[in-house]
């Protein structure tokens, strides 16, 4: 009778932890890095996942709805993010990467998708007193420029800015943009439609320096970062984005995530990455 009730709690057992792993393989976990608006951001007047709203937020939210599973997004620091994919405690990484060599050589990406201007037109802001000040990247000799370490803003000031601009890195946007407000650096380059986000929602403190730097076409737009070998999820993603692009709602979706950026519940919300 023992070893009969044994092997039934042993059978009961491995019916949950089947049941289990059953739910975890149901459910497409997304790390995002919640300090980028109108790409992604928290909407502080929603609790839990609703929380987090955007243009990445809602192509996820289209890639877990095509694929039949139930999203989950993990909020991280954005390089975290990078080193989710690696270790394969997510699936995938939608927060704003643009494609880049070593990006290339490290994970499996997916084709191109498009967010309004926020990859097209990379530019860098300043205080209101400064507006314009900076036209050219003559302008910022002997200045000191922010930029988020690991970012194609990052890439961009070290290929353009002049070699006696001191360049500072930084771990998120949403506290470079408090320093750049203090006075700790000169200016901060950011994707175009971060810097209209902050624009508007502090138009009397910073504005456009007056600079717009020179974008290849292969940073012109985003990609999902995945694990590398993941070719058949890949080649889902691929598929599901291609959808989307036909369908018209990467315009749709970028229009409502400025819309979010600029309401009162907005928030950019800063995240270690260890």
């Amino acid at each position: 009778m023992k070893k009969i009730i044994a092997l039934v709690l042993a059978l009961t057992m491995l019916l949950a932890l089947a049941g289990c792993s059953g739910n975890d393989k149901n459910v497409l976990k997304v790390a995002l890095s919640p300090d980028f608006a109108p790409m992604e951001f928290v909407d502080t007047s929603k609790k839990g996942q609703d929380s987090y709203v955007g243009f990445d937020v809602s192509l996820a939210k289209f890639v877990a709805e095509e694929m039949g599973m139930e999203l989950e997004i993990l909020p991280m620091g954005f390089n975290a993010c990078q080193v989710a994919v690696e270790t394969g405690s997510v699936d995938m990484a939608i927060s704003g990467f643009s494609w880049t060599e070593t990006r290339a050589e490290n994970y499996n990406l997916s084709d191109y998708y498009y967010a309004g201007d926020n990859e097209t037109e990379q530019v860098i802001i300043t205080v209101k007193a400064n507006e314009g000040a900076f036209p050219s990247a003559e302008s910022f000799s002997g200045k000191k420029v922010a930029a988020q370490n690991a970012s194609l803003q990052l890439s961009l000031c070290q290929s353009q800015l002049p070699a006696d601009c001191e360049i500072v890195e930084v771990g998120d946007l949403t506290t470079a943009f408090l320093q750049l407000k203090n006075g700790d650096f000169d200016a901060l380059a950011v994707a175009k439609g971060q810097a209209e986000v902050f624009i508007a929602n502090n138009p009397d403190a910073v504005a456009l320096s007056g600079f717009e730097f020179e974008v290849d076409e292969a940073y012109e737009a985003n990609v999902i970062l995945m694990k590398k070998g993941a070719d058949e999820l890949t080649e889902k993603v691929n598929a599901i984005l291609a959808k989307a692009y036909e369908a018209g709602y990467y315009e749709v979706w970028y229009n409502e995530a400025l819309e979010l950026a600029g309401a009162g519940t907005a928030e950019e919300v800063t995240l270690p990455d260890e």
